[in-house]
């Protein structure tokens, strides 16, 4: 399975300007030949790099592996966007998003990532140094930090290209690292876990992990940006620029604990684990004006990845099942009806009298349904993460 390390640069303000520099003539270069590509209609890399490759290599001023580093890029772009419109993620064909992405070339930032290969980009663990091309030439002993558990999986695992990013400020190499799956283990049971925006995570044992601080968060740094976007000073735009991403990191932070927390307990107790599949679920949700925000900043997809990847280090089994009527059928009785959900925290059926947590009736029902779909094999089981 894959692995991406993050490591983060010190740099002196020349080696920084390098590398500014560097990202520039990369992705000036990626637009040149994303427009060749797009004029020309050849999007596959043994078709367009010898259109463009010795014109890249004298106008941007870039090396020969750099240069074939920029065509594989923009080949990559065009098939990702091919990809997105095949799934219909940019909409039916005539749609006004969809008409908008296929009627011009794709552009680069001036300071979009760059990959690079070994021949451009080597590592010393060791010393905790990286050496790296640059259009200056190239740049030896760049101190890099992380974590000793990090600076081992880059050791012993990393393969294919390294990521240069600059964000906020800050300079990142994305190294990926190939590890080796651990075969998933015998379960005796599995642990259901209902996904919500109240309650992040529910599970069938009973474990409640509520929402409610990462809600009063949110709410905290609206109102903050709000206020600081009305004032229009320069120290207001400072402000805002330090603070972009916080809310961001804060949610993805708590993904982190709480699917370390899902994963370590369905490992202790030799469970797999069972999650709704939620594909689609805000085209297919219709939310009041003032419950969109809370919908559209509700992080379920990035949970359900991080349990999945975990759970394939762990060697846990997962499976995702249907949420269909998961909220309105009763998990003692099988009865099914609307009315059953009586609020958001509440569930009694009609049919047996039973009540309980609502999210917690869900997540029993899911525990129920993993093992009908692991046995018929019509799941997803943890293959990459």
């Amino acid at each position: 399975m894959k692995i991406v390390v993050r490591v983060k640069l010190e740099l002196s303000a020349y080696q920084a300007d390098t590398l500014a520099a560097t990202l520039r003539a990369c992705n000036r270069a990626a637009n040149h030949v994303s427009e060749v590509a797009f004029r020309t209609g050849e999007v596959r890399r043994n078709g367009l790099q010898p259109m463009v490759y010795r014109q890249v290599k004298e106008d941007f001023d870039l090396s020969a592996q750099p240069a074939v580093r920029v065509v594989k890029k923009v080949c990559d772009a065009y098939a990702t966007l091919k990809a997105n419109i095949k799934a219909g993620n940019l909409g039916p064909k005539g749609s006004k998003r969809r008409n908008k992405a296929e009627s011009k070339s794709i552009r680069f930032r001036e300071d979009a990532a760059q990959a690079f290969d070994d021949r451009c980009l080597s590592w010393q663990t060791e010393a905790r140094t990286v050496s790296i091309w640059t259009t200056a030439g190239r740049l030896k002993g760049i101190r890099f930090v992380c974590s000793e558990n990090a600076a081992k999986m880059i050791a012993d695992h990393r393969q294919g290209e390294s990521d240069l990013v600059f964000r906020d400020g800050s300079w990142y190499l994305l190294a990926t690292c190939d590890i080796p799956e651990p075969p998933l283990f015998e379960h005796a049971d599995w642990l259901g876990m209902d996904l919500g925006i109240v309650n992040i995570a529910t599970t069938s044992d009973g474990t409640v992990m509520s929402g409610r601080r990462l809600e009063r968060y949110r709410k905290r740094m609206r109102a903050l940006t709000a206020k600081l976007q009305a004032k229009k000073t320069k120290n207001a735009k400072r402000r805002l620029k330090a603070i972009r991403r916080r809310e961001q990191r804060f949610a993805t932070d708590t993904n982190h604990c709480i699917s370390k927390t899902l994963v370590s307990t369905a490992e202790r107790t030799s469970r797999g684990i069972a999650l709704e599949d939620l594909t689609g679920i805000r085209e297919r949700v219709k939310a009041k004006h003032e419950q969109r925000y809370r919908l559209h900043s509700w992080a379920f997809a990035q949970l359900g990845a991080f349990v999945e990847y975990k759970a394939q280090r762990a060697g846990v089994p997962l499976v995702h099942v249907s949420p269909a009527y998961t909220s309105r059928q009763c998990s003692a009785c099988w009865h099914t009806h609307k009315q059953n959900r009586v609020d958001q925290a509440t569930f009694a059926c009609r049919a047996c009298g039973m009540t309980m947590h609502a999210d917690i009736n869900g997540s029993r029902n899911i525990r129920h349904r993993a093992a009908d779909a692991w046995q018929r094999g019509a799941v997803n089981r943890p293959s990459s993460a």
